[in-house]
């Protein structure tokens, strides 16, 4: 494999040290830099980086050299939260949200969720799965190194079998990391509507051994709200994947203070997403663990519900990620730019906060952070060169308009 050798980078963002795994709170102010810099990758990982003045003499014999044309190198992003496999989007919904319908009353009249699992059952398996590959591609084209990637539009065993199938072939044949999670208690499906503990049956005893016997998941999620899965209902859930390797990542403080952030941090939660809502009880039950809070702009702006306190769980010393939630129904985007973008405009997050947020936090999300979501050796060659930028801050303060102008995915220009 050829070499790729990067110059004249205006600066070199995330160099963190190499042990540094996650940020928490204050820590995110800090986003180290090299300017005026090269990076050397060799075999798909960083091999070297520095500065002009100390370019080596030294360098691989198939050597392909780019010239950044002091544009900016950043680790790719890591987007810890998507949900991109899907059959049809929703944007009929979207004409009643502009009406001023609620989530909940569009998913009363039959939208939401229970809408997106009709049409994904009637879907085969290869339209998904190319459906999929055309988001996907897009959310690499604007920066996304890593991804993580739920099932929950299926709601039988059947379809979310079906739609892990076609998460597994998109880690097959994508060059980026690609977590799955196990997200059937999305919803209860409307033959379940009055027999909730038939469903939490059927998601135990039945999907649950078949995903792990195929090995489909790395985690499992549950909705954890008002109207949809109960904290007793979570509980039960999380204690039964366990028995099957799957690690938790739920949904939670959506629409309410629910509970569910305390039994996702009971279980060790590898995240707790959302968090739109919370108090000060939700946020000392984040302080002593490891569980990240990752946040979902995005969604918020797309579907007008408040924005996360991301200010008073960074300042409780909690690690906070930010994800892109790309879904039909609340955030038909993958693009990460607009959720750092967002990050500083409604989460009020510094760039540096935000971008640390959106790489090495949302690594750690993906438990890939020993991997990817920052310059160190070592680690994944996944970065995107920046048009020549003023300043760190114009990324995010330019939103809406991409400043990528190349991607390398291990390390190799795409």
């Amino acid at each position: 494999m050829s070499a790729l050798l990067i110059t004249n980078i205006s600066s070199l963002i995330g160099t963190h040290p190499q042990n540094t795994l996650m940020l928490r709170g204050k820590q995110m102010q800090e986003l180290p830099a090299v300017d005026n810099a090269w990076i050397l990758c060799e075999d798909g990982k960083i091999a070297d980086f520095g500065t002009m003045d100390n370019l080596p003499a030294q360098l691989p014999n198939a050597l392909h050299t780019h010239n950044a044309k002091g544009g900016f190198v950043f680790s790719s992003w890591c987007d810890s939260h998507t949900h991109i496999v899907f059959a049809a989007p929703r944007e009929e919904e979207f004409v009643m949200k502009i009406d001023g319908k609620s989530y909940e009353e569009i998913a009363a009249a039959g939208g939401g969720i229970l809408n997106s699992a009709r049409k994904l059952q009637l879907a085969s398996e290869e339209e998904l799965y190319e459906s999929a590959a055309i988001r996907l591609n897009d959310m690499i084209r604007q920066g996304t190194g890593a991804v993580e990637i739920k099932s929950g539009y299926g709601l039988s065993t059947d379809s979310e079998l079906k739609m892990l199938r076609v998460v597994r072939r998109l880690k097959e044949n994508f060059p980026i990391p690609v977590k799955a999670s196990f997200l059937a208690a999305h919803a209860y499906p409307a033959e379940y509507k009055n027999d909730h503990a038939g469903y939490l049956k059927l998601i135990t005893e039945v999907m649950l051994p078949r995903v792990a016997e195929e090995g489909l998941a790395d985690y499992m999620d549950a909705f954890c709200e008002q109207g949809f899965f109960s904290v007793e209902d979570t509980d039960r859930l999380l204690t039964e994947a366990a028995r099957y390797g799957l690690k938790p990542k739920i949904h939670a403080n959506q629409l309410s203070i629910s509970g569910g952030v305390q039994v996702g941090v009971k279980h060790h939660a590898v995240s707790v997403d959302h968090l739109e809502v919370t108090d000060d009880a939700v946020i000392e039950s984040l302080q002593s663990g490891n569980t990240i809070a990752t946040l979902l702009p995005s969604c918020s702006f797309y579907i007008n519900i408040p924005f996360a306190n991301a200010r008073g769980l960074m300042n409780a010393d909690v690690p906070v990620a930010v994800a892109s939630d790309y879904n039909p129904g609340s955030t038909p985007s993958g693009n990460m730019n607009l959720v750092v973008s967002l990050a500083c405009i409604k989460l009020r997050m510094r760039p540096e906060e935000a971008i640390n947020a959106a790489t090495l936090n949302g690594a750690a999300a993906l438990e890939m952070s020993g991997q990817t979501g920052s310059i160190a050796k070592g680690k994944m060659a996944n970065l995107f060169i920046t048009r020549k930028m003023p300043s760190l801050a114009f990324l995010p303060y330019s939103f809406g308009q991409s400043q990528i102008e190349t991607i390398v995915l291990n390390g190799k220009i795409s």
